[in-house]
């Protein structure tokens, strides 16, 4: 009801100095900067600055014409098809801090494809929402830095906000990130990543309360522009997308919700609204295995008690609460083996490490502990996830459902993983160049495996799975063969880059 109603620091903001976290410290936080900059687009568009339906090469020319046109509206709604630059980034293994700007607009200029065409369907893109701060500055004449500064937080009083486009820049109050380490202790995150637009804005709680409070008296953008920021996606089907202008709109046990995480190194945040309550939860962090949406969620159950429509059915238990049991060996024996997404390729393994399931999926191994016979919930993990196994007649496979919050259900079907001789992985060995990443990857063998090889990223093997299909630290690598059957490449999917080519040299 426009009032703070508790406000409170906990640990520290650095650990080094022992300066403790208090609602002034400084967060980065991540892709809850996305709503800014729709923000700004929606401003510019209001000023005749630019067009939502308007094609983006228009305000940056330097990208390849795709044929149909990717309009600045797909950019918003992450459906324009663009692959993810962080993610080209991290397969290239080059870190974030040594691309600036004019390099990420190269790299993306590079990519001689999309994911699908624009407006066929969904797929979070933060090269997206850093070419929208691209046209921000190219349509108004302004860094975005120096436009949200005027027409956003200027208005609203944020004093301590600002998109860090140079990170050489001094913030006052600044909490600096850290990843957990071994036996209780941490690690500094510490980049010179100062690309904004996917995420990139230094903030407090106290602003952040100050904007919030903006979609309900219009201070910024007038009635038109909040109703634009809640006006969700379609795609070219018809289908209405629960995202609208970097606003995730849902539901928490009957209530709506407006909101939306941010997620970079060593911070986490959450902002989650609940507007027909005119209640909102704030969370910043500034610890890489915090899980702010859980704890924003639990604030809400103790203010809302009472208000709820619905009891929430949790796809997952929290695993301090959960009450776990022992499951004999043979009935954990019978769920180990390889599972396949069907729709995707994407390939989840379970092996038997004593009495403990262990889950290898999105490139890491997860320790599972057993809530039934056939549910599992996933062990140290930011993101709640819990797995549940489905028999089906015999002769059928074992069904795998992974449940993560936030995310879809994803179901794979149990199958035999080929296991080719090393004679027959010699065939793959050799050099591999991507003029879309201007990167070689060498493939190796080494002790009978299949080893990708390359100075800028940790060497791994090769997981065979299908004919001439591997996986590797969650990529889905298939080998690409000629008329005369000949070895002349492969293609790599990683989630939000899909058939990155490299060719053998």
């Amino acid at each position: 009801d426009g009032k703070i109603i508790y406000k409170q620091g906990y640990g520290l903001a650095n650990l080094e100095l022992n300066v403790p976290i208090i609602p002034q410290s400084v967060f980065y936080i991540g892709s809850v900067s996305k709503q800014f900059v729709t923000m700004c687009i929606a401003i510019l568009d209001k000023q005749g600055k630019l067009s939502l339906d308007g094609d983006i090469r228009k305000y940056v020319p330097e990208l390849p014409d795709y044929g149909p046109p990717i309009t600045v509206r797909h950019l918003i709604y992450h459906t324009s098809g663009l692959r993810d630059y962080l993610t080209l980034l991290a397969i290239a293994g080059i870190d974030f801090g040594t691309y600036h700007e004019d390099d990420v607009v190269e790299l993306i200029a590079q990519q001689k494809e999309l994911n699908f065409a624009p407006g066929e369907e969904y797929l979070y893109s933060n090269s997206g929402y850093f070419l929208l701060a691209v046209i921000v500055e190219r349509a108004s004449g302004k860094s975005l830095r120096k436009f949200a500064e005027q027409n956003i937080f200027k208005p609203l009083g944020m004093k301590n906000s600002h998109f860090h486009d140079d990170y050489r820049i001094l913030i006052k109050n600044r909490a600096s990130g850290y990843f957990p380490a071994e036996e209780g202790r941490y690690k500094n995150f510490i980049s010179t990543f100062d690309c904004v637009g996917s995420g990139g804005l230094f903030t407090s709680v106290e602003d952040l309360f100050l904007w919030d409070q903006n979609f309900y008296h219009h201070k910024v953008g007038g009635k038109d522009l909040i109703d634009l920021m809640h006006t969700k996606g379609k795609l070219n089907s018809g289908e209405e997308l629960d995202y609208a202008f970097a606003l995730s709109i849902g539901e928490y046990k009957g209530l709506k919700t407006v909101g939306h995480g941010g997620a970079l190194g060593g911070y986490r945040s959450t902002l989650v609204r609940f507007p027909e309550q005119n209640f909102s939860v704030i969370c910043l962090s500034n610890l890489s295995s915090f899980n702010p949406s859980k704890l924003a969620r639990q604030v809400a159950d103790i203010y809302l008690a009472g208000q709820f429509k619905e009891e929430a059915e949790p796809v997952t238990k929290p695993a301090e609460k959960a009450k776990f049991i022992e499951l004999p060996k043979k009935k954990l024996q019978e769920k180990i083996g390889a599972y396949i997404d069907p729709k995707t390729g994407a390939v989840r393994t379970l092996d038997l490490r004593g009495r403990t399931l262990i889950l290898e999926a999105f490139g890491k191994r997860f320790t599972l502990a057993a809530v039934s016979e056939k549910e599992f919930q996933v062990l140290k993990t930011p993101v709640e996830m819990v797995i549940k196994f489905e028999k089906q007649k015999k002769g059928k496979p074992m069904l795998m459902h992974i449940h993560r919050e936030g995310e879809k259900s994803e179901t794979y079907e149990s199958f035999k993983l080929v296991k080719p001789t090393p004679e027959k992985l010699k065939e793959y060995t050799g050099d591999y160049y991507s003029d879309e990443l201007q990167v070689t990857f060498r493939l190796a063998l080494k002790k009978g495996k299949l080893h990708f090889v390359h100075k800028n990223a940790p060497e791994s093997p090769l997981q065979p799975t299908l004919k001439d299909k591997f996986t590797e630290r969650g990529y889905r690598i298939n080998f690409i063969r000629d008329q005369e059957k000949k070895l002349t490449g492969f293609t790599l999917d990683a989630g939000r880059v899909k058939n990155l080519r490299f060719n053998k040299k």
